[in-house]
C-alpha cells in the first residue's frame, strides 16, 4: 500500500473536482464526478455522498474503484485505486462532516465514502511528452477556457 504524501495531500486540497469509477451491477463502469476528494490520512481518501446514489448502490455491492483528479490548466493529477466503503454513522463520520462544514460544504451530506488507497500513480498529458513545459501548457488551456 504506497502512502500518501504531503504534496498528493495538497494537490487533493487544491483541486475542486475529481472522478471516481465504481461497477455498476451489469459490470459497466459508472463514473461520477466529486467536488469533496481529500486526504484523511496517508492511507485514506474520503467523499461526501451528496447526490451519489449509483456510487454509493454500486460500492456496497463492490467495493472497488478508482478516483482520478487532475489539474485542469496543468494537466497532471493523480490516479487512486482501492476499495471504498460507506459510513452513515460513527466517530469518523462525524469528524469528515466537521472537516466538511467548517471547510464550507453546506449541502446534506448522506453518507461519507472512506477509500482505502492500494495503489496510486501519476495521470501525465501526453503534451508533455512534445516538450512543453507546465508553464505552456497552463497558458494554453488557460487561453482555451477564457474563449469558451
Amino acid at each position: 500500500m504506497q502512502k500518501i504524501s504531503e504534496s498528493i495531500k495538497q494537490f487533493l486540497d487544491e483541486q475542486k473536482l475529481g472522478y471516481v469509477a465504481t461497477i455498476s451491477e451489469n459490470n459497466t463502469p459508472n463514473l461520477s464526478p466529486k467536488g469533496t476528494i481529500i486526504a484523511w490520512d496517508d492511507k485514506t481518501l474520503v467523499f461526501a455522498d451528496i447526490h451519489s446514489p449509483n456510487t454509493i448502490k454500486n460500492l456496497e455491492r463492490n467495493p472497488h474503484l478508482e478516483i482520478n483528479v487532475v489539474d485542469p490548466l496543468l494537466r497532471r493529477g493523480y490516479r487512486f485505486a482501492g476499495k471504498g466503503s460507506v459510513i452513515k454513522t460513527g466517530e469518523k463520520f462525524e469528524a469528515v462532516l466537521t472537516h466538511y462544514r467548517t471547510n464550507g460544504i453546506r449541502h446534506p451530506i448522506k453518507s461519507i465514502v472512506v477509500v482505502d488507497v492500494d495503489s496510486i500513480s501519476q495521470v501525465i498529458s501526453p503534451l508533455y511528452d512534445l516538450g512543453l513545459s507546465e508553464s505552456e501548457i497552463k497558458e494554453k488551456w488557460k487561453k482555451h477556457f477564457v474563449n469558451l
